[in-house]
């Protein structure tokens, strides 16, 4: 499925991009080797169609959230952690290709909207 098809199906009012996720597109225009213009112009587009979700709402889910993996041996990188958490912690659905760890999050709701 197409990005772009499926928040027009959804409505782009019901999309939210979490501070992290917009700082991890933006570390991809920078490490992108053409471009980077262009790339920045589609990064900061799609953007603009959603609310940004400050890093502070998930501060509290994070620090839970980051224990119970370490506790279990199941660790994953930390930003994908706050990503989590911030979809958690806002009663969202985190629309991710990285189920792999992210599933790993106790009481998250994963769709991939990714066709492989």
């Amino acid at each position: 499925m197409n990005i772009d098809v499926k928040i027009d199906e959804v409505g782009a009012e019901n999309c939210f991009i979490s501070e992290i996720t917009v700082a991890e597109l933006l570390y991809g225009v920078e490490c992108s080797d053409n471009n980077d213009a262009k790339n920045r112009k589609v990064v900061i587009d799609f953007i603009k169609e959603m609310q940004i979700i400050p890093l502070s709402t998930a501060l509290y889910v994070y620090a839970e959230e980051k224990a119970k993996l370490r506790k279990s041996g199941t660790l994953i990188d930390d930003l994908d952690i706050f990503i989590g958490a911030t979809a958690i912690s806002n009663d969202l659905i985190l629309v991710t290709d990285n189920e792999k760890h992210l599933q790993r999050i106790s009481k998250i709701k994963i769709e991939n909207w990714i066709e492989r």
